[in-house]
């Protein structure tokens, strides 16, 4: 590994990066926080005052200023949804490896665009729940044989949120809940399933005044019996969940999504010795901050010319995924990946 650091630039100041992914990029021992660029040069001096980065870090009042800053090698780009690709592009031509937050675009025709990157970018959509230990087991798990055959994966994402100046709530830049959450269980499908779903089929609930996704259910066909179904929500009580179903066992990853950093999670693995699951064997995974994880992959990529599992490719298939979906609660009918 190279000696040395990668050297980061935060684009913007918003808050998945200010209270999730900047804290724990600071934490990665290859990591250096030296700059964080917004539209407002005050919000900026204040995202690096509460992160103790007060002479540490540059502040810069453009996006473009952080972009022609020679000595940044990676930026972070946690911009809301539709500005993912252009500022990802733009950040990319300037040279600078980019991780960029989920979902990559609005439609695969959009994310299609990232072909158009420099090949020695490292790029990456930041699905960290890639990276914790937990995921990483369940699929272990899954390729041992000891679930038999994976037949059916099943997940749940639901939050309450009704503020319409949340970016979340925002239909016209890629609010709503299937984009923020709903992806999750689909990634976590591809990603346990080793392999893309052929079709999609979607019932979904829009909020009258905000028109954004509120309420989905969806079934993903992988083909050979193999589905993936899951509910996402914006406007329900908070809930998560994911299980993995085979011929002849299962698995439950009680926090698939939010995983938190400073405790211990759990993984129950149940051959249905009991219909209420009391011979469940349960494993506990270590405290695990992901968001971390995913910044020491992301920079050995760079340091060691390690490519990463996951590329412009993965991330224009997830589209594609996501584009069934929406397609489905068009027609009300299959709609193929």
């Amino acid at each position: 590994m190279a000696d040395r650091k990668i050297r980061w630039g935060i684009l913007s100041t918003a808050n998945i990066g200010l209270k999730k992914v900047t804290p724990a990029i600071m934490k990665s021992p290859l990591s250096e926080v030296a700059a964080v660029a917004s539209r407002d040069l005050d919000k900026a001096n204040a995202y690096i005052a509460e992160l103790g980065l007060t002479g540490k870090a540059k502040a810069y009042g453009s996006y473009e200023e952080l972009f022609a800053d020679p000595s940044i090698d990676a930026i972070y780009n946690p911009l809301p949804n539709h500005l993912h690709v252009p500022m990802t592009l733009a950040a990319a031509r300037a040279g600078k490896h980019v991780l960029c937050e989920k979902p990559i675009a609005l439609n695969a025709m959009e994310a299609e665009q990232l072909r158009q990157m420099p090949k020695d970018i490292v790029f990456y959509e930041a699905f960290m729940v890639r990276h914790h230990p937990q995921w990483l087991r369940a699929r272990e798990i899954a390729r041992s044989g000891e679930l038999g055959e994976l037949r059916a994966i099943r997940g749940v994402f639901t939050y309450y949120l009704t503020d319409p100046t949340n970016v979340r709530n925002q239909a016209d830049i890629g609010g709503g809940g299937i984009y923020d959450i709903g992806c999750y269980p689909v990634t976590a499908s591809r990603f346990l399933f080793e392999s893309e779903p052929t079709r999609a089929v979607a019932l979904v609930d829009r909020d009258p005044q905000m028109k954004t996704d509120r309420l989905a259910s969806v079934l993903l066909d992988f083909g050979g019996g193999r589905q993936s179904s899951f509910i996402c929500s914006t406007q329900s009580v908070g809930s998560q969940s994911l299980e993995l179903i085979g011929t002849r066992g299962r698995v439950e990853i009680l926090i698939p999504f939010n995983a938190p950093e400073d405790k211990a999670t759990a993984i129950l693995i149940d051959q249905g010795y009991a219909q209420d699951g009391s011979l469940s064997r349960r494993e506990i995974i270590p405290p695990c901050d992901q968001y971390t994880e995913q910044a020491n992959a992301f920079c050995r990529a760079i340091l060691d010319n390690k490519p990463l599992e996951w590329g412009v490719e993965d991330a224009i298939r997830h589209m594609k995924v996501l584009d069934a979906i929406f397609a489905s609660e068009k027609t009300g009918t299959w709609a193929s990946v």
